[in-house]
This record gives C-alpha cells, sequence and structure tokens, in this order.
C-alpha cells in the first residue's frame, strides 16, 4: 500500500502529569509500532501541554480554545492529571470534566479481565479467571458529574456546603440504550443496572423507570436485573460470573473491577461520544501516581489497553482484528514473568515492558 492510500489518523495527546508523561510515550510508541507493523493505518499526534505544572506557572491548564484545538483530531489520547501541589477538584474540574462534557463524551467504558499472568486476589478468581469478564458502562456527564451546588459562608464556622446530582430523562435514556446495545452485542447478552434509588428517592428512581422502559424493547434479547449498589460490591466479589455488562453511574464499581482483577495498573478507559461529532478519548484509570513518577517503573499495560480501545473505536468495526492483535501481544507480554512490572509481581520497567509488547506485535501479525 502506497503512503497515500494510509488512513492517518490525528491524535490530540495530553500527558498530563507524574507517570501519564511516561505512559502516553509508551503508548504512542506502541501504537506507531502496531501502525507500522499493520500498514494500513498511521497516526499523527499533537501533544498539549495542560499539566498541573504548566497551570501552576501560568494559571490555567487549558486555553481559551482547547475545544477548537481538540475538535480538529479524530481522537484523544489522555496520560493522567492530577499532582500534590494542586487540589484534586481544580484539576478535574478546569481539565478533564469539562473535556467529558463539551467533547460530548457521555458514555464512560471500563472492559474488564483478567489478563494472562495476573493474580487476582480472590481465589475463585485465581482458579477461574475467566468469571471475571465485565464491560462496566458508566453515565460520564450528570449524575454526581452535574457540577451543581455551591458554598455559602465557605469562611466561616457555619459553612453550608450542597452538592446535587442532576438526573435528565434524556441522559438516562441514552446511557441505557447505550447500555443494553452493548450487552447485545456480548454472547451473553445480560446487563445489570446499579442503582441507589432506596436512599435517593428522586433522581435515581427516574434512573430505574427509564431502565426498564428501555428494557422493554429488548425483551426476549437482552437479560437484565436491578442491584443496588451495596449488594454490587459483594456480588462482585462472590459471584463475578454471574454478571457480564454492567450500567452505573459515578459509583467507584469500576476501581473495585480492577483491583478484583488484579491490578489498577491494567485497567483501561473510554470516554465515548457516540454520535462521533466530537473526538473521544482514551485513558488508563491509574492516576498520575506522583509517588513512583519519574522512577521508570509505571505498568503501561492500562495505557496499552486503552490504547487498544481507541484504535477499535476509530476504525468503526473494520480495525477490530488490529486491536486484537495489540490486545494478543499485550498478553502474551503479561504472561512472561519476566516482563510483568513490580504491581504484578515481577520486576520489569516501564521501557522493558514497552519493546517487549512492540517486539510481540511484530509476532503476533507475522512480521518482524
Amino acid at each position: 500500500m502506497s503512503p497515500s492510500d494510509k488512513k492517518v489518523y490525528k491524535i490530540a495527546a495530553i500527558p498530563g502529569d507524574g507517570i501519564g508523561v511516561d505512559i502516553t510515550e509508551a503508548a504512542m510508541k506502541v501504537l506507531n509500532k502496531l501502525a507500522e507493523t499493520n500498514g494500513t493505518f498511521s497516526f499523527i499526534y499533537t501533544t498539549f501541554d495542560w499539566s498541573s505544572k504548566a497551570y501552576l506557572q501560568r494559571g490555567y491548564y487549558m486555553p481559551d480554545d482547547w475545544a477548537t484545538q481538540l475538535r480538529a483530531h479524530d481522537a484523544i489520547y489522555f496520560g493522567a492529571v492530577g499532582w500534590p501541589d494542586v487540589p484534586d477538584h481544580i484539576s478535574l474540574w478546569q481539565m478533564i470534566l469539562p473535556i467529558r462534557q463539551q467533547m460530548n463524551q457521555y458514555v464512560n467504558v471500563r472492559p474488564t479481565r483478567i489478563l494472562r499472568g495476573t493474580r487476582a486476589p480472590v481465589s475463585q478468581l485465581q482458579e477461574k479467571p475467566g468469571d471475571l469478564d465485565w464491560i462496566i458502562v458508566r453515565e460520564n456527564s450528570e449524575g454526581e458529574y452535574a457540577g451543581q451546588g455551591g458554598t455559602t459562608h465557605g469562611h466561616a464556622e457555619n459553612a453550608v456546603a450542597t452538592e446535587l446530582a442532576i438526573f435528565t430523562r434524556v441522559g438516562i435514556e441514552r446511557i441505557m440504550r447505550f447500555a443494553f446495545e452493548t450487552a447485545k452485542g456480548r454472547p451473553r447478552r445480560k446487563l445489570t443496572m446499579v442503582t441507589k434509588s432506596n436512599a435517593q428517592r428522586h433522581g435515581m428512581v427516574l434512573w430505574d423507570r427509564v431502565f426498564y422502559e428501555v428494557a422493554k424493547e429488548y425483551e426476549g434479547v437482552v437479560e437484565h436485573d436491578k442491584m443496588l449498589v451495596d449488594a454490587m460490591t459483594v456480588r462482585m466479589v462472590n459471584k463475578p460470573e454471574s454478571m457480564d455488562t454492567i450500567v452505573a453511574t459515578n459509583h467507584i464499581l469500576s476501581d473495585l473491577a480492577a483491583a478484583l482483577a488484579g491490578s489498577i495498573g491494567i485497567a483501561p478507559s473510554s470516554n465515548l461520544d457516540p454520535t462521533r461529532k466530537n473526538p473521544s478519548m482514551f485513558e488508563p484509570i491509574h492516576g498520575s501516581a506522583p509517588d513512583i513518577a519519574g522512577q521508570g517503573i509505571a505498568n503501561p499495560v492500562g495505557a496499552f489497553w486503552s490504547a487498544a480501545e481507541m484504535v477499535r473505536w476509530l476504525g468503526k468495526g473494520e480495525l477490530d482484528t488490529v486491536a486484537d492483535q495489540l490486545m494478543q501481544a499485550i498478553e502474551n507480554v503479561t504472561g512472561e514473568p519476566k516482563t510483568r512490572t513490580r504491581d504484578m509481581g515481577g520486576s520489569a520497567g516501564t521501557e522493558e515492558v514497552t519493546e517487549a509488547v512492540c517486539a510481540e506485535i511484530g509476532r503476533v501479525c507475522g512480521k518482524q
């Protein structure tokens, strides 16, 4: 294939803070190797320094025209945000959440399974790793992420703060429909809805109601059930095999899922605009980890898995095999003790794992 025939994907890279810088560099290296080996597509990156260090120097994370700059790209690859010198709510609300909201990324997708070579902390999953194979679909734009509320008398002893979770019929219906379609495309065709409607008697009651309305359209196609979030945490540990696709608001179930799978360092995340009118964003969930930043020991597997999900999304079905090949290469590496990072019981560094995955890409795709 001539260079002019290749599909070129424009990627906005935001390394951010801490280990986000290391794993973004590693992910770009792996993506370039994948593209070079496949030969039908390539990537062009624009790197944005929207880090906490830059924020402390200039007083802002992103320039006024940040949305226009991002919309010039096909996808966003994000490393991590967060640094001890900047309060977490500032970094969250001045960068990551505005991107999700203004780019209409109302769907957060977190696949979870136990990769080869990963040791789960639960004995059942050590014996039967296949019992944990979930897709968690999370509402990403409202609920606890709506940002509604305020503080009165903030500097006084009688300070009052309110935090409002917002639920709209439109927002609920579109996430439920996405979740049902995701479950429909999975072999088990099973969807579990997570709620807290026993205590949150307005917003989450509406959440439940719309779920059952949408469920009628999938009768006989997708099996569904409902769980209170409290009981859901127990079920995830005790009966992981009983679930497949899960839909929830910002209940932090996906972090528990990552821990059950053996390491938060391997967990990927996709922030999607299903309309494809805006670029979607892909990121590992492990955060910036200031305690190990700059040491070259961060686990890049979550970054690579997120990259595979980005390739899958960009290809619109045409690059699924390529994404699968990348996942196979990743698991070939995690399956070898000498190329596991410390959080997975090994001693390999970020660069070692990256080089090993690049080598495996060549072998998996039948080229060296």
